[in-house]
């Protein structure tokens, strides 16, 4: 197996104060905040804003794009929130399989359940990872019907992107590392160790197979060299 240590490379800071999710698409990179739960979309050269609208999420941490919608975690609300591009508003919302308290909480302090993070929509089924059963699970878009499910490496599971072969980058944004699975059975087949400070939250992989992160802590976005 081989080991790589990242390289990291911020391309810009997000226009707004928490970015928590990440999607590539052909005209522009999506992210969605976790502080305000907007959606914005970025221009892929200038990291500018192109647009952005207001969800009806809570404490949002995943996004990705199929069917024509834009699909978000609503991590506080316990849903998946199926969304039309040009008007903002939701038009369906899925049940967040694995909700629960999560096992990195601080202790002593009083924990909300929660749900899903990081977001993936692949042959017509959406990916959906989510921390507090440290599970990636495959739903139908049309109910929320878990299909099949892994056990994500690691204790905090957040952004996922699948690469050209159909196998899934997984970030562990509490150790640092990024893990390839095979979707099949969850085996890992390599991980990149990204370097502190920065943590991996969002996660996407561009036409050109470059893989992108989106900090929450730091606002950064940007690439990582492998």
């Amino acid at each position: 197996m081989t080991v790589n240590i990242a390289t990291v490379y911020e391309r810009s800071k997000s226009p707004g104060p928490q970015p928590n999710g990440l999607q590539a698409a052909e005209d522009g990179l999506w992210y969605i905040d976790q502080r305000n739960d907007k959606v914005y979309k970025l221009d892929w050269d200038s990291g500018d804003e192109i647009l952005s609208f207001q969800t009806t999420t809570e404490h949002a941490s995943g996004i990705t794009i199929g069917d024509g919608f834009v699909w978000v975690s609503s991590t506080f609300g316990l849903t998946i929130h199926k969304i039309d591009m040009k008007t903002g508003k939701t038009v369906q919302e899925l049940p967040t399989p694995g909700v629960g308290q999560v096992a990195f909480s601080p202790l002593g302090t009083a924990a909300r359940d929660s749900g899903a993070h990081g977001l993936e929509w692949r042959d017509g089924k959406l990916w959906v990872a989510v921390p507090p059963s440290q599970m990636i699970y495959q739903v139908d878009p049309s109910n929320g019907d878990v299909l099949h499910e892994i056990k994500a490496p690691g204790l905090r599971v957040h952004g996922i992107a699948f690469d050209e072969d159909g196998n899934l980058w997984s970030a562990d944004t509490a150790s640092g590392v990024v893990s390839l699975l095979d979707v099949s059975d969850g085996r890992v087949l390599n991980y990149i160790r990204v370097p502190w400070p920065t943590e991996v939250h969002g996660l996407t992989i561009d036409s050109a197979g470059k893989l992108w992160y989106c900090d929450a802590e730091t606002m950064g976005i940007g690439l990582l060299g492998r």
